[in-house]
């Protein structure tokens, strides 16, 4: 009977422990670059489901930011310009059959999130002209230089950052703040 009683204890305390986050897993996230969409006719940002492979259609806007997220802010933040193809690409001719126009905002990040030691880049935001055939990548690159890692994943823009990828950091206290509202 006393050891009946020893596992339900036990039990009781090491059951709620299993679905429990740590106190300090909160206090970390990551800082990357996120990737947004504005398909053709939309106004509002989606964050991309898939990586930069697709193609994407005449018409849209591409949108990048240096953002961040964690257990306690699970939403990336969308890129500070609204998506707006008729005013991005208000003065870019259409350049033939075989090409498209596609808006694009590269927004380096907020302050808070900036890596020590470095300066961002001014926001970006504008348009190219590209092959039909580009997929989101291609116009990436038409933009900027993209520095990656062996996976593919997109590491810095610009030379932003000028060494991190995906780097784990402390959730800046004003990222807190503002989700709690």
């Amino acid at each position: 009977m006393k050891k009946f009683f020893i596992a339900i204890l036990l039990a009781i305390f090491a059951i709620p422990a299993l679905f429990m986050t740590p106190a300090f897993a909160a206090d970390k996230g990551y800082r990357y670059w996120g990737y947004f969409q504005s398909p053709t006719g939309s106004t509002p940002w989606i964050s991309a489901m898939t990586g930069p492979t697709t193609i994407v259609p005449d018409g849209s806007v591409e949108g990048w930011v240096f953002t961040f997220s964690s257990d306690a802010i699970v939403d990336a933040q969308a890129p500070r310009i609204t998506p707006s193809f008729a005013k991005l690409c208000a003065t870019t001719k259409f350049a033939g059959e075989n090409k498209k126009r596609i808006g694009v905002v590269i927004d380096f990040g907020r302050t808070v999130l900036r890596p020590r030691g470095e300066v961002s880049p001014r926001t970006i935001a504008t348009c190219v002209v590209v092959d039909k055939s580009a997929i989101g990548f291609d116009i990436l690159q038409a933009v900027v230089k993209v520095r990656a890692s062996a996976s593919g994943f997109v590491c810095a823009l610009s030379g932003y950052p000028a060494k991190e990828c995906g780097a784990e950091i402390t959730t800046p206290p004003s990222l807190l703040i503002k989700q709690k509202k």
